[in-house]
This record gives structure tokens, sequence and C-alpha cells, in this order.
């Protein structure tokens, strides 16, 4: 499967105003595909990400939402299809990690944390499934981490929600698949520009074993030869220097 599988195709990358979502919006753009950006506070990168895009000729659109609101999800997608058409593609990128211990993570930050981390893609995924069934092609990634299969060093909140990221995965790949529709999960380790805050940059890439953070082009490129694979579908792909081998 190559370029022209995605050329044409309507994307949405929520998370889309920085770090990995930039790179994924950016590299979606370059195989031809009309890229929606969604974002929650940073209008100006939002912005100027879409103008950028925009100079490369592709239809492209940044929307505000608050993916922590119940109804946000799938006005974000309402949005999306009006501006640009039926969404085909679904990178469900933006999360939240606000670094706690167990005994600092009461009800609240849990409930908060998985509303943005697994609610939300839940609902996108809900919503945008139907129209690709029916079309007969769909895509869609959830970028997980690879908290989710180690505990990771955020926080349970934050684990626990890219863990049952995957179980979505799995889940939803089997029952859509006949219908052409691949469903897969990347699960990144202490990258670069992710907005998180986990302390010393070179503390951190001491715990990994290529030596360094990765970069979100490196994520960016494997999630698009997962979205160019028509065959690869109910995975979950480790991009993480080496720290979870498996």
């Amino acid at each position: 499967m190559g370029r022209d599988l995605l050329a044409g195709r309507t994307a949405l990358v929520t998370g889309g105003s920085g770090g990995i979502g930039r790179a994924l919006a950016l590299q979606l753009a370059a195989e031809g595909t009309a890229v929606a950006l969604g974002f929650r506070t940073s209008r100006e990168s939002a912005e100027q990400l879409a103008a950028e895009i925009a100079e490369q000729g592709r239809p492209v659109v940044a929307i505000e939402a608050d993916l922590s609101k119940p109804e946000a999800p799938v006005e974000l997608a309402e949005g999306v299809e009006f501006a640009l058409g039926p969404i085909e593609i679904l990178v469900a990128n933006a999360g939240v990690g606000r670094v706690a211990s167990y005994e600092e993570v009461d009800g609240a930050l849990f409930d908060e944390t998985l509303a943005v981390n697994l609610r939300a893609p839940y609902l996108l995924a809900r919503h945008v499934l139907p129209g690709m069934r029916e079309r007969g092609f769909g895509r869609i990634v959830f970028i997980s981490s690879v908290a989710g299969f180690i505990g990771g060093i955020v926080g349970p909140h934050y684990a626990a929600s890219k863990a049952a990221l995957h179980g979505l995965t799995h889940y939803f790949a089997p029952r859509v698949a006949p219908d052409g529709v691949t469903v897969n999960a990347i699960a990144p380790a202490l990258i670069e520009d992710t907005g998180i805050a986990l302390g010393d940059p070179q503390q951190l890439a001491a715990r990994i074993p290529v030596g360094r953070l990765g970069t979100p082009a490196e994520v960016a490129d494997l999630t698009v030869a997962v979205l160019r694979n028509g065959y690869i579908t109910n995975q979950v792909f480790s991009i993480d220097g080496g720290v979870y081998p498996r």
C-alpha cells in the first residue's frame, strides 16, 4: 500500500497543535490528505500549522474542542464533517497527563484524565465508525503509551487510561475489519515536545536503551505507515527506544 491510498482522504488529528500531533498532520498533508486539527488551548499554534498546511495546497481546518466535556468529541467530529466531509482517518492523539503518585491522584483527577485520554477517543471512534463501514474504508489509530504496558512514570491515572486504549483497539478491530476498517494503537515512550513535564531530558534519556528521547517525526513515520497498510489491524505498536521488549 502506498501514498495513493491516503491521498484525497479526510483525517482528524486530535491534539493537533504541537508535538506528535503537529508531526502527524504535516506528514498526512504530505500524503495528500485533507487535515482537521483538533486543539484545546493552543489556538495560535494550531492556526499557524493550518496556514502551513494550506500553503501546501491541502484542505485544512483547525477546530477548538475541550475533550474533557462529554459532548465535545461528537461536536468536534461534526464540525470536521461540515468543513471537510466524512472523516476517513481518525488519529486520537490528544491526551493529558499530570505527573502524580497514587497518593495524590484522587477521584477528580482520575476522572478528568480518563475523560480526555479514553472517553473522548471512544466517542470519536463510535461516531466515525458507521460511516467508515458503510463506505468500505476507514483507519483509526489511538496514540497510547508504553505506560499502558509497564505503568510508566506519570501516574496510575495516565497508565490506566492508556492501557484501556489497547482494550478499545482489540474490541473494535475484529468487529469492523470485514468492512475495510483497521483499528490500531501506537505506544510511544519519552518523546520530545509532548507537553508533559517529566523531568530533566538527560536523566530521562538514561532510562532508554538507545540513549535518547524519541522525536514526534519518528512517531508520525510509524503511524502513517500503519495508516497506509490495510492488512495491519488489531495491533499495538511500541515505539520506545527499547524500553519494553515484547
